[in-house]
């Protein structure tokens, strides 16, 4: 048996989705709209963040951000583990190219990460909570 061999090659051709998707008014919890570019993924890291992973069935196991088993430990190893969850939770948009500046604010009962996510359409500022 022999493999059959062809003369045509077609050339792929790669491109990029649009980034176009519903805007959700997180207030009145319905849509209201479209969105795209910057604020399109505003709204995915807003719902990355808010998403825990594992624990939602209708995302992929790349989806969302596992927070719960921070509470209670050394502030410098959820310092080095929220740098390192936060990254690689948002570096699964590919429109996202980096996440910078990282600063934490401690309390007692919760810590603030406040960071820069750097994306092809521009950057902006993002900030979390950990309870």
């Amino acid at each position: 048996m022999t493999i059959p061999q062809s003369e045509l090659i077609e050339e792929l051709e790669l491109f990029k989705m649009p980034s176009l998707t519903y805007k959700i008014d997180f207030q009145k919890k319905r849509m209201s709209g479209m969105t795209d570019q910057l604020a399109a993924i505003k709204q995915a890291v807003f719902i990355i963040l808010h998403t825990d992973r594992f624990k939602h069935m209708i995302y992929s196991d790349h989806f969302g951000i596992e927070l719960e088993n921070l509470i209670g430990k050394n502030p410098k190893y959820v310092k080095s583990e929220l740098t390192r969850r936060i990254t690689e939770a948002l570096l699964q948009d590919d429109r996202i190219t980096s996440i910078e500046e990282f600063q934490f604010v401690f309390n007692e009962h919760n810590v603030q990460v406040t960071f820069t996510v750097e994306t092809e359409y521009g950057s902006f500022q993002e900030a979390t909570e950990v309870n």
